[in-house]
């Protein structure tokens, strides 16, 4: 009774996920077909261009790092010979 019972919960939600990929390729079939085919649903000419009228954004560049700064993560030998003894 069990197995009836997901066999038919396994049937419905196969049909569910069937009748969601048909609503979605009715709905938007040439954009779906011309992706999976490489074309791509959108053009070269309507992708926005560079910009060139000098409006560009400048980022900053990234701090300089200096090597001697930062300690060392690693304990020091007097620690390890107290660890050892204990």
């Amino acid at each position: 009774m069990v197995q009836v019972a997901a066999a038919l919960l396994f049937a419905i939600a196969a049909g569910l996920g069937v009748m969601v990929i048909l609503a979605m390729l009715r709905s938007n079939a040439d954009a779906i077909l011309s992706a999976l085919l490489g074309e791509g649903a959108f053009t070269s000419p309507a992708a926005p261009g560079p910009v060139s009228d000098g409006k560009a954004i400048k980022l900053r560049p990234p701090p300089v790092r200096r090597l001697g700064t930062h300690r060392s993560r690693a304990p020091s030998r007097s620690v390890k010979i107290v660890s050892h003894a204990a």
